[in-house]
């Protein structure tokens, strides 16, 4: 018989290709039992309780995972500070000193600052993505990935998520929201013209880089 060529091998790579850490976990195959006691349930075969229906149970099983992702973050600051202070002395009418003008011993000073500052930033990812269990934890939650690739038009859109997820979270539709993912890992880029063009060339990024203003 054929040995079967890798998934992963087959898949390749490269930066706009699939990339093999999240390829499809496929189920392995099962062995036939040691003995034939001709039972209807076989542990050889994976377990899913009954209740469960269709929910995805075993490795290699689908799981679509909903992407709710969105974020917003605001931050300001400011700060002012003064500083005022003056001396002098009164030099006496007789005497040594009295050739002394009062303005030639006072002295006086102030300082004063004043600084602001403000950040904000919000991210939106909607979408789904298809994923499958690649692992089943002794305490039943279960380690999801894959990824997503899309050739538009001049360019490709790559979307990859890894996490773990929890059976009670997944509905009868073998659906997930992406904010139920523990250790969720999202990433979504692209390639292609469109891209290359949303970008700074290497030689702005340099002189960006050492620039002292």
């Amino acid at each position: 018989m054929t040995p079967l060529v890798s998934l992963s091998a087959c898949l390749g790579s490269g930066s706009g290709g699939p990339d093999p850490a999240y390829a499809p976990q496929m189920a392995q195959p099962i062995a036939p039992p040691t003995v034939a006691n001709g039972a209807i349930f076989q542990a050889v075969n994976g377990y899913a309780p009954l209740t469960s229906g269709a929910r995805a149970a075993r490795v290699g099983d689908l799981v679509t995972i909903t992407l709710v992702e969105r974020t917003q973050a605001t931050k300001s600051n400011s700060a002012t500070t003064g500083k005022s202070s003056s001396f002098g002395i009164t030099p006496p009418t007789t005497g040594p000193f009295s050739f002394f003008s009062p303005s030639d011993i006072s002295a006086g000073g102030d300082s004063s600052f004043s600084g602001n500052g403000q950040a904000q930033q919000s991210n939106a990812l909607t979408g789904e993505i298809s994923v499958t269990i690649a692992e089943i934890y002794p305490n039943g939650t279960m380690l999801v990935r894959g990824e997503k690739l899309m050739t538009i038009n001049r360019g490709e859109e790559q979307v990859r998520i890894s996490g773990i997820i929890r059976p009670a979270d997944i509905s009868p539709e073998n659906r997930v929201p992406s904010n139920r993912v523990a250790n969720a890992r999202i990433t979504y880029g692209g390639s292609g013209e469109i891209a290359t063009a949303s970008k700074q060339g290497f030689l702005h990024r340099f002189f960006s880089s050492i620039s002292p203003f």
